[in-house]
């Protein structure tokens, strides 16, 4: 069974089971790649993906170019593969490999298989473990949550942070007004997720900044979400 598939715009580049593996680069006469990535500032012999039970490996065969791997899917999570970085394991199901061009980015897509889980411990006795982000998913204050992380989850590198006429906008249809948006926007920073200013004092929109990063990194809010939305 193939465990790792790689994708470029246009067709499948290839297929790997575990212990398999795959070069790209710009490829040449007597450097034969897997993956071509036809472009003139991709290295030749650029990297290798190797497929390994689950998941896969990333290595940047480049002396002097940082690669990134993003997962489309997630709240603008990615991992940096610094040059001639070996067998870094990536942890996404399905992930967008990003390489330096000559006109801003490009790359492919590799998609693993579905990842295992196990099941929830026993809860044992004692005292009942604390909920660290108490959110209610049907509360007006979540739904503006949702609109502050919708640039971030539909772009990972967008660092767009909606202003409050843009969320009062965004929401047209329940009637909210700037000093219900910012009052819920103060509730969800000091009670619900507990966000704390950092040392650049002044910033007007630390809060949703902060709100934003906190949501994505802990997938409290995700890409389900989205549908809550006008």
């Amino acid at each position: 069974m193939h465990t790792v598939l790689i994708q470029t715009d246009t067709a499948v580049a290839a297929e790997l089971r575990p212990g398999e593996a795959a070069t790209f680069g710009r490829g040449a006469e007597d450097v034969p790649v897997d993956i071509v990535v036809a472009d003139r500032a991709v290295s030749r012999l650029a990297g290798r993906i190797e497929a390994v039970e689950d998941y896969w490996h990333i290595s940047n065969l480049s002396a002097d170019r940082t690669y990134v791997v993003e997962n489309p899917e997630g709240g603008g999570e990615f991992v940096k593969v610094p040059p001639l970085r070996i067998g870094m394991p990536v942890p996404f199901e399905f992930s967008r490999v990003i390489l330096p061009a000559e006109h801003g980015t490009t790359g492919f897509l590799v998609f693993a298989p579905e990842h295992g889980y196990g099941t929830a411990a026993s809860l044992g006795s004692g005292a009942t473990t604390m909920n660290v982000f108490p959110l209610d998913r049907t509360a007006k204050y979540f739904l503006i949550l949702v609109a502050l992380c919708e640039a971030r989850l539909r772009d990972p590198s967008s660092t767009v942070v909606p202003t409050v006429p843009q969320l009062i906008e965004r929401l047209a249809g329940h009637h909210l007004t700037r000093s219900g948006v910012n009052f819920h926007i103060d509730y969800l920073a000091r009670n619900k997720l507990k966000v704390k200013q950092a040392d650049e004092a002044g910033k007007a929109d630390w809060q949703r900044t902060a709100l934003i990063n906190l949501a994505l990194r802990f997938d409290l809010v995700t890409d389900a979400d989205l549908r809550l939305l006008p």
